[in-house]
Parts: structure tokens; sequence; C-alpha cells
């Protein structure tokens, strides 16, 4: 872990590590380093200045407390530039194991149920800023999609798509509405997804001109949707994807990346 310091007798900033902890198991730094050691392996290049396990701790320093490449690499003893890499391939090896749309849904078909929703995953790169601005967020971001099991747990994430994408036009793009039809999986869904039909439930619009069984219903919906609101805290548990600070293609792997480490089996 380091600071910045202003230093008026040297006109810059001294970066001044100083002892931290970070919230993440011992047991998934590990589970991360193999999965480094191996990748080094098939690349044949098992030399590097940090050893796997502590590349793996960078990478998830990074990830989950969203610290720049210039302070990691000063608490690391390494180069800025070597940080960004170190972290680029960790994010690569994660990401290469987050299951597709079809996989995640293997086991589940008619009279099953899955949560889908939409977030926004800001970013502070707003040059050629109109495709990234989202009118309903009203801030710049990355729209990505969940697909959730009744009890929050996260099945899939999608690729990110610029900020001004809506939900609705997302989930059609990777294929959530066909998928689920083809499997016979009810979805259930916000507003946002009105009109995409198929196998997809979304409240009755209108409010206390609605007949009660109408409005018990959009409770009762609304209920069952709750718990996938959990599947995106915990996603944004990783303070790098709060506001990511990296380029806009960079975050879908990065999305990726932590969807492995949020369900990833490292007890073995």
């Amino acid at each position: 872990m380091v600071i910045p310091l202003n230093t008026p007798a040297t006109g810059g900033a001294l970066l001044v590590p100083y002892p931290a902890m970070l919230d993440v198991p011992h047991e998934l730094v590990e589970h991360v380093s193999w999965l480094i050691y191996a990748r080094r392996r098939e690349l044949n290049s098992p030399w590097r200045k940090l050893g796997c396990f502590k590349q793996a701790l960078l990478a998830l320093a990074h990830l989950r407390k969203n610290e720049t490449f210039a302070q990691l690499g000063a608490g690391f003893g390494v180069s800025e530039a070597t940080a960004w890499r170190y972290v680029d391939e960790v994010l690569d090896v994660l990401a290469s194991w987050a299951p597709g749309l079809h996989e995640a849904l293997v086991g589940l078909g008619e009279g099953d149920f899955v949560i889908v929703d939409g977030t926004l995953i800001p970013t502070d790169r707003i040059a050629a800023d109109e495709p990234y601005y989202s009118q309903k967020h009203k801030r710049h971001g990355m729209n990505v999609q969940v697909i959730a099991r009744p009890d929050g747990t996260p099945l899939w994430f999608s690729r990110a798509a610029p900020g001004r994408t809506h939900d609705l036009t997302a989930a059609r793009a990777h294929g959530i509405v066909q998928a689920c039809l083809t499997r016979q999986i009810l979805v259930l869904a916000d507003r946002a997804y009105r009109g995409a039909g198929a196998t997809v439930r979304t409240p009755y619009y209108g409010h206390r001109d609605l007949p009660e069984h109408y409005q018990q219903y959009n409770r009762d919906q609304a209920r069952l949707r709750a718990p996938g609101e959990r599947a995106f805290a915990r996603l944004k548990s990783w303070r790098a994807l709060q506001r990511a600070r990296c380029s806009t293609r960079r975050i879908g792997r990065a999305v990726q990346a932590v969807h492995v480490l949020l369900t990833c089996d490292y007890t073995g």
C-alpha cells in the first residue's frame, strides 16, 4: 500500500509504502497464483520479477481496492508499466474461466426461473463520451447484464456495452432472451425489459389505478426479483468496478474476472 506525498523540496509526488491488509481469503490468493503458474508454464515463461503469489496479490489488490498502477508498482517494487502488465495478464487468466451464456444455463429448464437485470459500471473515461453516457443514471459508464439465481447468486455476466445501451436492447443483443426461451426458463425482470416477450415477465404499468390482483402480482414479482440486486452488490464490492479507471475495452474482462473470483472453488 502506498500514499502520494507532495514534497515541496522535490517539486513532485513521492510514493511512501506502508503496511496494509487485503480483505480476501489467503486461499483465494493461492488459487489465483496457481492459475498464474499454469499460464506461465503454458507460455514457457516461468521467470518474472514477481513470483506467482505476489503477482496474484498485486492483481487482487487492484481489483479489491482500486489503487492506481503507480501505487501498486511502488508497493510491490515494480514499475508502473510492469504493474499494469501483471494485472492485465491476471485479468486474462481469470476471464478465460468465466462461463459462457449457454454454459451458465446448463441444468436449468422448464419450471426454473432466473432474475435478469442491468447495471452501470461508472467510468471516468469521458472523451468521446456520448456513447457511454447513460440518461438513466446521468453519468458515463458501461452497461453490464446479469443472470442470477433466485437467491441472487450470479450465473453469468455479459460483456460490457456502452452506457447509453438500453437494458432490453442489451439483453437481446447478448442473446439472453432467446437462450432462456430455448430452455423454457422463466425470466423475472424490471420494467426496463417491457416488450421482451418470450419467457420474460415484467411488472404491470400503473399504480393505484391497477386492479388489486395486478398490484399483488407486482408486489410478488418485486419480492422475487429483489435478491438479484445482491449479484451487483457482490460485483461492486470489488472497488475497481465502483469507478473504473481503465479503458472501456477492459471493463468487460474485469467483470468476468471478478465473477470467477466470486464463484471459483478454491477449497479443494
